[in-house]
């Protein structure tokens, strides 16, 4: 009796931490729900046997359905059939047809996108698509209101006078000229860059240094070829002035001769390198 007594306590203490463990809700599907009925379209997912995965409130609301045709399981069969015997789908002569026909379809597993006009008047579209994992998500939209403004537009359209329809058409016209025109500049633009690489790329063959200055005495351009014209020079002179770059010696050199192209006039001179001894010719063109 003692030792009855002793293990009725643990079964007490055990039984329903278990039961809690065990029965604990996994609330993902509930989160999942509750985003689906956030969508304003209509929406359901029938799985590869044809019956509900899943719907939110819309699809519910839009056709007016009962529970049981709302909760997962229910076959796309007795859904069918009871929108068929509502009028759903207008008149038919033999509904148990029309179900079969529309079971068949379903059964292809193809996407399809449809507008049709429902018996209490509202215009819906209805696009399906097939899941990689069998099945397929219809998606129902309300596009009523989109309907009335297409048909407002069409009859506002047929009142434009001759003279608006023609500034319409002028309009359309310059507005193909200027895309022709972007065409045009997007190809000049890419001929451009196109033909400053082949130039740089002549330009780093040649055994000469080519550059530019500009009027404050800065490369805006070089081949890099300096420092194998004048060892010890920098390579990377783009940026630098010409003193930085050459060294104070051969900038006093060169220096008479760069104010003369700078005042238009080309001159070609001689200097000597120091610190290879090369005798260096010149060229400077304005």
């Amino acid at each position: 009796a003692q030792d009855m007594g002793r293990t009725r306590p643990q079964s007490k203490v055990r039984g329903p931490v278990e039961a809690r463990h065990n029965t604990r809700e996994d609330p993902r599907p509930r989160l999942t729900q509750a985003a689906l009925n956030l969508i304003q379209q209509a929406l359901s997912i029938f799985d590869g046997d044809l019956r509900l995965a899943v719907c939110n409130r819309k699809y519910r609301q839009m056709f007016d359905l009962p529970d049981d045709l709302t909760r997962p399981g229910a076959t796309f069969e007795d859904t069918i059939r009871y929108l068929v015997l509502r009028g759903e789908y207008g008149e038919v002569s033999d509904t148990e047809e029309a179900v079969r026909v529309r079971v068949e379809q379903a059964r292809t597993f193809q996407p399809h996108y449809m507008e049709r006009t429902r018996p209490n008047g509202r215009t819906i579209s209805v696009e399906g698509s097939p899941l990689p994992q069998d099945g397929w998500v219809t998606v129902y939209t309300d596009i009523t209101d989109i309907k009335r403004q297409e048909a407002l537009l069409r009859a506002r359209s047929e009142e434009l006078s001759d003279q608006v329809l023609a500034h319409a058409e002028r309009l359309a016209a310059a507005n193909r000229e200027l895309a022709a025109a972007n065409t045009a500049l997007e190809e000049a633009k890419r001929e451009l860059t196109e033909m400053e690489a082949r130039t740089r790329l002549v330009t780093e063959m040649m055994p000469a240094h080519i550059a530019h200055v500009g009027p404050d005495l800065r490369y805006t351009f070089s081949n890099r070829r300096l420092s194998t014209v004048m060892p010890g020079s920098l390579s990377d002179i783009v940026g630098r002035h010409v003193e930085e770059a050459l060294g104070a010696r051969n900038f006093e050199r060169i220096l008479p001769g760069l104010t003369r192209a700078a005042a238009g006039e080309a001159n070609v001179f001689e200097i000597t390198h120091d610190m290879s001894g090369r005798r260096i010719r010149i060229a400077l063109t304005p």
